[in-house]
């Protein structure tokens, strides 16, 4: 865990949407930290450092709050859907080498066989690993893969202390041909040309 990820978090007792936008105003975001059978603790965050932090998805969090530090994942993020403000943010306490249910991003990598595409069906895994552990994504190659070719979850290589919770059979990858354009469109334009030459 780098030094990055240390957060100074201030509790708060006031809520409701207007104390929610001064805190934006100053920079803070709100958020709430919830988990382990405790009571939710509702804390406002460094806006400018938590952004930079959570552009990683699964970001885990060293909190100090009153003194006391604190491990938490960053489950959920609400966002203005117009303006991209991060509005709110759901922290999952969590404790060194407990195991929690993330969804990874997939990254696929390499090329396909020439003139094919590659489709990626499943944008993100459903997998658990040690909560101070998490990798930042999982790789899928498509290295020289051709038409027909599918990668399902269960296809996928993990890392390691990472397990598949997602459905094996789920297809994250396929390869495929693109449509060649109909030949109709072709043989319409001719006589119209032609027409218009005479």
């Amino acid at each position: 865990m780098s030094d990055e990820n240390k957060v100074v978090a201030e509790t708060r007792t006031s809520f409701g949407k207007g104390f929610a936008r001064r805190l934006r105003a100053a920079g803070k975001i709100p958020a709430v930290i919830y988990g382990h059978g405790t009571d939710p603790v509702h804390v406002a965050l460094p806006g400018h450092q938590v952004s930079l932090i959570i552009r990683r998805a699964n970001a885990l969090l060293d909190l100090e709050v009153d003194g006391t530090s604190q491990l938490a994942l960053v489950k959920d993020v609400q966002r203005d859907p117009v303006q991209q403000i991060i509005e709110h943010i759901d922290l999952l306490v969590v404790k060194k080498g407990e195991k929690v249910a993330i969804d990874l991003p997939v990254v696929v990598t390499g090329e396909s066989f020439a003139g094919t595409i590659v489709a990626l069906d499943a944008a993100t895994l459903a997998v658990e690993a040690e909560a101070t552990h998490i990798p930042e994504n999982v790789e899928v190659s498509v290295e020289g893969l051709e038409e027909g070719a599918h990668i399902t979850a269960a296809d996928v290589k993990l890392p390691k202390g990472v397990t598949l919770v997602a459905d094996p059979e789920t297809l994250v990858v396929a390869i495929s041909v693109p449509a060649a354009p109909a030949e109709d469109d072709t043989a319409a334009e001719a006589p119209a040309e032609e027409a218009a030459a005479e």
